[in-house]
């Protein structure tokens, strides 16, 4: 795929995620005023998320196109450094953080909307806004996937960072809950202490597949790619 397409793509996805944002924040709904505000939803931090590795993309395809061909090594290395960041948050955040955020919450809904998105909600969040939010991350995440080849850490490292965020979410959930006494998700209100124990293990071990089904979904599409490349050649080497 050329690479002026692929920098418009990546701006309308940035733009599109800073329209959402704009929006979700612009809402007057009252657990916005309570403690942690925007920042206690799991599906907020993934838009700042998106929003950012989207942001970090637009700036390596600025970078790229402006040190093409100048020859000078420093630029060459900061464009590495850019791509080295690039790479890392789509395989440590926003890939797993994305899918997670759409799978467990229309599997949720789907069972019982109330649970995770009561319908009072409706009277504050448009329905073009909820799938902003919940349903478009995941394209947009598996268009970037197809667009690059992304290097992925080392599986340990790459592990350790995915569980690091995910035990600090918890962590910042229980701690929400010990200052106010309310659960961030009313489904939360409504299980037992062994239950939430067992649920909060279970995201992370999600987490945990979440981070490797990228790495085998990006190994995948390139290992696929490289083939229909190298099946291209062969007619012209012969």
């Amino acid at each position: 795929m050329a690479l002026v397409p692929c920098q418009v793509l990546r701006v309308a996805i940035l733009l599109s995620y800073c329209s959402i944002l704009c929006n979700y924040k612009a809402i007057e709904m009252p657990s916005h005023q309570t403690y942690g505000g925007s920042w206690k939803f799991l599906t907020f931090i993934d838009l700042v998320i998106q929003a950012v590795f989207f942001g970090i993309c637009v700036l390596t395809d600025l970078s790229s196109l402006l040190t093409r061909g100048s020859g000078n090594q420093e630029q060459e290395r900061q464009l590495r450094k850019l791509i080295s960041l690039r790479d890392w948050t789509l395989a440590v955040l926003a890939f797993p953080v994305g899918v997670f955020v759409v799978a467990v919450f229309w599997t949720i809904y789907a069972y019982d909307r109330e649970m995770i998105y009561p319908r009072l909600l409706d009277n504050f969040i448009p329905g073009w806004l909820n799938h902003g939010m919940h349903t478009t991350v995941l394209p947009f995440i598996l268009i970037e996937m197809r667009t690059s080849h992304h290097q992925y850490p080392s599986r340990s490292s790459g592990l350790a960072a995915i569980c690091t965020f995910s035990v600090g979410y918890i962590l910042w959930v229980c701690w929400i809950h010990h200052v106010t006494g309310m659960w961030v998700y009313p489904f939360l209100e409504h299980i037992g202490s062994g239950a939430r124990i067992v649920f909060f293990g279970s995201t992370t071990i999600l987490m945990n597949f979440l981070y490797l089904l990228g790495e085998v979904l990006n190994s995948y599409i390139w290992d696929t790619q490289r083939s229909i490349e190298e099946e291209k050649e062969k007619p012209k080497l012969e």
